[in-house]
């Protein structure tokens, strides 16, 4: 069985698009040797160095007029809607697989996607502008052509149910997991290192990710009124990620925010974390606050627990799900501050809560992960047409 793979997201290793293609490769051999897997580039991306990845790219061969020069936007509907059906045919694959919601319309052979949320259909701020709006209405109905969904929480497949209506026997769940190098011991040589790369306390509450209003950090400010009157010198809130160009809807001012609520003093921002330093950053923490309002499938939160940290979490859906008991679900401000400074302060819950992050984690596997689209590939492959 060969099975083509789009690789646009391929060189972005720090979003959860490329994050699950450099898993799927990685492990899908290991689960499946027999499997032919070709990786198809767009131009603008390099090859990979690893000689056990099979690279098709785009820039060998023969592509739309001025492609090339075509605003980033553009050459990837190109990309997505053109170019990569057309090669993963012309190399003979029997399956084109494209790892995020990015399906083309039409596609000469079988055809997988990978849906990781729904999230432009549930809150309208993420669809806004003409051309956003008709690249989720593009990609929302190319997606019902696919021969089977891929998606990453039940909590996930419900709303792709919902919003694409598309059958739930046409939708398989595949867990994501964390890396094995988000591990409380292994690596922990780097620690001091990154503790001194990006000017880290003693003690420290970790938010990581983005800035987007779906994200809620202002929850965390908030939050943090209460936790840096009760010890907000000695275990400030470290606030780590690339920040944004600040607007009024989809990208709320935060540091506008912060400087509102008389926090300042409490606050470390040290900005985007180079994806090798993030275990590390992990094991430093003393806990890791995840206020997101949705989810499709929270890794970051596996993260931190397989690095020995605590968790506390909004009480997003999908968290209920996937994390289940092992993290400290909150509903609001009042109820975030009492659980970070619980976990600060109280030792036997702040171990308990450790212990319980790292067998859950366990429970996890990109193996597992992989076995399991090998069996979609394998149930699509053996559906008639």
């Amino acid at each position: 069985m060969h099975i083509a793979l789009n690789g646009w997201f391929y060189d972005q290793v720090s979003t959860g698009s490329g994050q699950y293609l450099r898993q799927l490769l990685a492990n899908l051999p290991k689960v499946a040797p027999e499997l032919e897997l070709t990786l198809i580039l767009p131009p603008h991306i390099s090859a990979p160095s690893d000689p056990s990845i099979n690279v098709v790219s785009a820039s060998n061969f023969r592509l739309p007029s001025n492609a090339l020069g075509r605003p980033r936007g553009v050459a990837k509907v190109l990309f997505e809607q053109r170019t990569f059906p057309r090669l993963a045919n012309a190399i003979d694959a029997d399956i084109a697989h494209v790892p995020y919601w990015g399906t083309p319309l039409s596609c000469p052979i079988r055809l997988v996607t990978t849906v990781l949320d729904v999230i432009p259909l549930l809150y309208p701020v993420y669809s806004q502008g003409a051309l956003t709006s008709l690249y989720t209405s593009l990609v929302s109905a190319a997606a019902r052509g696919s021969n089977h969904i891929i998606t990453i929480s039940e909590t996930a497949k419900v709303d792709i149910e919902d919003q694409l209506k598309i059958p739930e026997q046409q939708i398989t769940v595949t867990y994501l997991a964390p890396d094995e190098r988000f591990h409380p011991r292994i690596g922990a040589e780097r620690d001091a290192e990154v503790r001194e790369k990006y000017d880290l306390p003693d003690q420290f509450t970790l938010y990581l990710g983005g800035f987007d209003w779906r994200k809620q950090v202002n929850t965390l400010l908030l939050a943090y009124t209460y936790v840096g009157e009760a010890d907000g010198d000695a275990f400030p809130l470290v606030i780590a990620g690339r920040e944004p160009r600040y607007d009024d809807r989809l990208f709320p001012d935060l540091r506008k925010y912060s400087r509102q609520l008389n926090i300042e003093d409490y606050l470390r921002w040290i900005g985007f974390v180079d994806e090798a330093d993030k275990p590390a950053l992990f094991r430093l923490a003393d806990v890791f606050v995840f206020p997101s309002l949705y989810e499709g499938f929270g890794l970051m939160a596996l993260e931190a627990m397989a690095s020995g940290t605590p968790v506390v979490a909004s009480n997003a859906i999908v968290f209920e799900e996937v994390l289940e008991d092992a993290a400290y679900i909150v509903n609001n401000a009042r109820e975030m501050a009492g659980a970070i400074i619980a976990l600060l302060i109280q030792q036997p819950l702040r171990e308990a809560m450790i212990n319980q992050g790292l067998a859950l984690a366990s429970n996890f596997s990109w193996r597992k992960t992989a076995q399991e689209t090998v069996s979609v590939y394998e149930t699509v492959m053996r559906a008639p047409g």
